[in-house]
């Protein structure tokens, strides 16, 4: 890979806060807040909801997974990435604003919800296509590993405070801010719109201060006819870069229990516990913590290690934590180990259940960083100068070709079986076959 002209502090500080923008919704709506709301309230029932949501992932996974490498082959084509990230985080705001109209037990109307999640989901990665293809111009190969690291940690402070003011502002007090209506869950609904809107507002510093490509000159039909070109191009020619392929397979699995994981932890614990919005807020403040903490030694593990060892050692991580997680039910932990179980009156988080569960969570929190950085890292080191926004569509396929998979067996299993932990297991296997995927994968090292 050439040698790049550094951006400026501000322009990679502006960059790496698009993970501040874009994480609350990541945080807030699909694991922590909304979901578990979505699932438990909104639908009435939390096997229900459960699969429900998984159907609206899978749908999502879809879409992202058929577009997503269409859009990095344009973008190459067209040149600047800005107009792009600033459409799909604008359609990504709507999407999260229209959540406002998700009332618990809704009988009409719940299609458009169902939609709206849809929308918000699928525009936030597209976003992230073009933000991450601009990784390799603001900054040498050997310090990828770093900014992406810094990102992913700012992000996840972003997400933290997300949930503090939800918290602070809306779920704790009597009264909560702008008067919202408890008995309605207003205070849940309201993470929709402050979502949307503080998305807008942190992506204006990259707008403003983080150089883009410069534009070819060509007009927006043209490219994208010399996108898709480019595309059938590059896909034809996988079979030469075996390498990079392989690493696409190996992420397709890991990446799919990755986004299982995250997906769908807060919404067991919140059928299984029966944990209300402040509990789950709160329980989302911890793993955030541990989080941040991930992200940044992940950077520089990735730096001073490579990505591919750092990929390696989080997946497993994930995968010893997933299966703590998911031995834990009803009076039992370790697949059979007796815990009590949270009863009314007790401490927040005091059941022994729930510490077991909280445990393992901390361990998945510390690892969910530095697993997405070094993965964003590795395949801007394997990518093509030319043929980067490309390889990072195809990096957003590798992430969601199967995504749907996973969300929609959960979904049908929850259905079939009428329990929300058996269709869990696969999460498991995703991460195991990812690992042992990535040992076939070599990683170019700079001097």
């Amino acid at each position: 890979m050439s040698t790049v002209q550094e951006a400026s502090r501000l322009g990679k500080f502006s960059w790496a806060l698009f993970d501040w923008a874009n994480q609350p919704y990541f945080t807030v709506i699909t694991t922590f807040i909304f979901a578990p709301y979505f699932t438990s309230t909104v639908m009435g029932d939390p096997v229900t909801g459960q699969a429900y949501w998984g159907y609206t992932q899978a749908i999502a996974g879809l879409l992202i997974a058929l577009l997503s490498p269409v859009l990095g082959s344009i973008a190459d084509a067209g040149g600047p990435r800005k107009p792009w990230i600033i459409s799909f985080a604008f359609l990504c705001a709507v999407g999260s604003v229209a959540l406002w109209w998700a009332t618990p037990n809704q009988a009409d109307g719940v299609i458009w919800i169902l939609a709206a999640i849809i929308l918000g989901t699928a525009s936030i990665e597209f976003s992230l296509v073009f933000n991450n293809a601009m990784l390799p111009s603001l900054t040498a190969p050997s310090k990828m590993g770093r900014l992406s690291g810094y990102g992913w940690g700012l992000g996840y402070i972003g997400g933290l405070v997300a949930l503090f003011i939800i918290l602070l502002g809306f779920s704790m007090p009597e009264t909560p801010l702008f008067g919202l209506d408890k008995t309605l869950h207003e205070h849940d609904r309201i993470t929709g719109p402050m979502t949307g809107i503080w998305f807008i507002v942190f992506l204006i510093p990259m707008m403003l201060f983080t150089p883009d490509s410069q534009p070819t000159g060509m007009g927006k039909k043209d490219a994208i006819i010399k996108g898709l070109t480019n595309l059938l191009k590059t896909l034809k020619s996988l079979k030469n870069h075996k390498n990079i392929l392989m690493y696409l397979v190996a992420r397709m699995f890991y990446n799919d229990g990755i986004l299982a994981l995250i997906g769908f932890s807060g919404i067991y614990a919140a059928g299984l516990f029966g944990w209300d919005t402040t509990t789950l807020g709160i329980f989302g403040i911890l793993i955030l913590v541990f989080a941040i903490a991930g992200s940044f030694i992940g950077g520089w593990l990735d730096d001073r290690l490579g990505s591919k060892p750092t990929i390696v050692i989080s997946v497993l991580g994930l995968s010893v934590a997933s299966v703590g997680v998911l031995s834990i039910s009803h009076g039992e932990v370790l697949f059979g180990l007796p815990a009590s179980m949270p009863t009314p009156g007790d401490a927040m988080l005091g059941s022994g259940a729930e510490k077991v569960f909280m445990g393992f969570s901390f361990i998945m929190g510390f690892f969910f960083g530095p697993a997405q950085a070094a993965s964003r890292t590795l395949v801007a080191r394997l990518s093509p100068v030319d043929h980067v926004g490309e390889f990072f569509g195809l990096f957003a396929f590798s992430g969601k070709a199967t995504a749907f998979v996973a969300p929609l067996l959960i979904g049908i299993v929850t259905s079939l079986t009428g329990q929300q932990r058996p269709a869990m297991i696969v999460i498991f296997f995703l991460l195991i076959i990812g690992a042992a995927l990535m040992s076939f994968v070599k990683e170019p090292r700079e001097d």
